[in-house]
């Protein structure tokens, strides 16, 4: 099996989603433990866009398109449950992994109705 391998930047999807990921950083000892899973996952998206795996186009929640203009969502697992939903874009000549949202495999479940 060849694995392609994308170098990426990535960015968060809107501001809120930013200075959410910052807040776990100051928050109690899970917080920051989930900080430092998801800041490790990012390094990896960044060496990797598709180190996640690609969620199937009739799955993906028409508001991730309505709001943020998508066609790709992506997953990347994190221990305890936990998920990262991305998308991949090209802006000019750079690779842009887009951080939508991070959640436990409960709200993951509902979100992609599973």
């Amino acid at each position: 099996m060849i694995s392609i391998k994308l170098p990426s930047t990535y960015r968060f999807a809107d501001e809120k989603i930013k200075e959410a990921f910052y807040k776990l950083e100051r928050g109690d000892d899970q917080e920051r433990e989930l900080f430092k899973l998801i800041k490790q996952a990012l390094v990896n998206i960044e060496e990797n866009a598709f180190s996640g795996i690609q969620i199937p186009k009739r799955l993906i929640p028409k508001e991730y398109a309505q709001k943020y203009g998508i066609g790709n969502v992506w997953k990347y697992d994190l221990p305890r449950g936990w998920r990262i939903i991305y998308s991949i874009a090209r802006e000019e000549v750079i690779v842009v992994s887009l951080i939508l949202e991070w959640f436990d495999h409960k709200e993951y479940e509902r979100r992609f109705n599973y």
